[in-house]
């Protein structure tokens, strides 16, 4: 049974309602919102009260619209919120975890699919390319909570999220061209130069210029024009339209253009408000603060910020409702369930571990780390593009199915974990000795 629109605005209504009424006893809660929404979503779709049904195979375009939007505003708001100064030594971790430890779980999970799961090995790949990235969305008890946060292991998570959900692509786009739905060229040399280089080199180019571009621009209309009122939420959402639409006109990765566009225009900003000797400010923590009234100046980046979580708390409930609404009680069987306990006992830990070899990241902040792969929206988002892009229906069904077990027990086993885990390791942090 599909739910129609006034049934739906009612459900949400009424969450949202419930929610911000209770807001102060959920974070004392030891779970995460999320696990809310997908009980609430569980027990209202096919597997309890059958009030709704969402089928993401005949409503993939909805669903892949809907996930990008909740992607690209996370990724703004996450790279916003990275701290300052960018240099190679503090992002050396982040950069090797969002890119060989992302690719060396796509091929660990390549290898499971095709030998023990008996998928092709393009579907196979494809199946890595979509679990492989971590989620921006869902992992929020375990980002960077303001601009000003410095804590070594929400740095690292929040900015592999951040970068990975752009690093996936050309993996995708090596699956479905190995499934004969994407042109990889002679011996690969088309998908070697264009999705990997070409796209990622352009994404991280358009999203700096623009990024930094767009904060100077600001920084200029204020200082000549001090009486100029500008609208910071517009501002933003200008941003990750314009950044993102023209990396997809160049062929680039659009979700890392938006957040090294969020990066820059937040590292810009800082750099432009350090450089003026204007005697009535003084730098604080990242913050320019009024000598006369010691009132933070915001800027657009941090300005904006809250519209932009409210965003996506908005999208977090909705597309977590939906996943609810996807699961029958069949949807339990033992070759998803062996699938998700791969992925977060064994490729997640051993890619971790090999992507940070030779760093000298604590391991307490490794075995975190390597937990703390959280999958969720984004990786629906690439599933639902891979079948717009032609998928064969019997193999949409099945990673539909592989896809759903591994998001729905991570929001579960993540969100139930995170607390106390978080907690504890602040604990430890506090003790240890300086």
């Amino acid at each position: 049974m599909l739910m129609d629109s006034p049934s739906w605005f009612l459900l949400v209504g009424i969450l949202l309602l419930a929610m911000g009424l209770t807001a102060p006893v959920i974070k004392r809660l030891p779970v995460t919102s999320a696990i809310i929404y997908l009980t609430i979503g569980i027990v209202a779709g096919p597997t309890g009260l059958e009030l709704f049904h969402f089928n993401p195979l005949k409503q993939s375009g909805l669903l892949e619209l809907l996930t990008e939007i909740a992607v690209l505003i996370s990724l703004f708001a996450a790279g916003v919120k990275m701290p300052v100064p960018m240099t190679y030594a503090r992002w050396r971790n982040p950069i090797r975890l969002a890119f060989f430890s992302m690719a060396i779980t796509v091929a660990l999970v390549t290898l499971f699919g095709h030998y023990l799961l008996g998928l092709s090995v393009g579907a196979a790949v494809l199946l890595g390319a979509i679990i492989a990235p971590t989620d921006p969305v869902l992992a929020t008890d375990v980002q960077i909570r303001h601009p000003g946060d410095r804590d070594r292991l929400r740095f690292a998570l929040t900015c592999e999220a951040g970068m990975n959900d752009g690093s996936a692509f050309p993996f995708v786009m090596l699956g479905l061209g190995l499934l004969g739905l994407h042109e990889l060229g002679d011996f690969g040399l088309r998908w070697i130069m264009v999705d990997v280089l070409w796209a990622t080199i352009a994404a991280i180019a358009v999203g700096v210029a623009l990024g930094s571009g767009l904060a100077r621009l600001i920084a200029h209309f204020r200082r000549h024009q001090s009486e100029t009122a500008l609208w910071d939420d517009f501002i933003g959402l200008g941003l990750i339209g314009t950044v993102y639409g023209l990396s997809i006109l160049l062929n680039a990765w659009g979700f890392l253009a938006v957040f090294a566009a969020a990066v820059a225009l937040r590292q810009t900003e800082l750099k432009i408000a350090g450089s003026h000797d204007e005697p009535d400010q003084k730098p604080r923590n990242n913050k320019l603060v009024s000598v006369d009234d010691d009132q933070p100046v915001q800027h657009v980046s941090e300005a904006s910020l809250v519209f932009k979580e409210h965003l996506e708390r908005l999208s977090e409930l909705v597309l977590i409702l939906l996943i609810g609404g996807t699961l029958f009680l069949d949807s339990w069987s033992w070759r998803g369930l062996a699938f998700a306990l791969f992925v977060f006992v064994i490729a997640r830990p051993l890619s971790v571990l090999l992507g940070l070899l030779g760093t000298r990241t604590p391991w307490r902040i490794r075995g975190l780390v390597g937990w703390f792969g959280v999958r969720g929206i984004g990786s629906l988002y690439y599933l639902m593009y891979a079948i717009q892009h032609g998928l064969p229906e019997e193999l949409g069904v099945e990673l539909i199915h592989l896809t759903l077990i591994v998001v729905t027990l991570s929001i579960f086993a993540h969100g139930i974990s995170v607390k106390p885990m978080i907690s504890r390791y602040w604990a430890a942090k506090r003790t240890a000795p300086k």
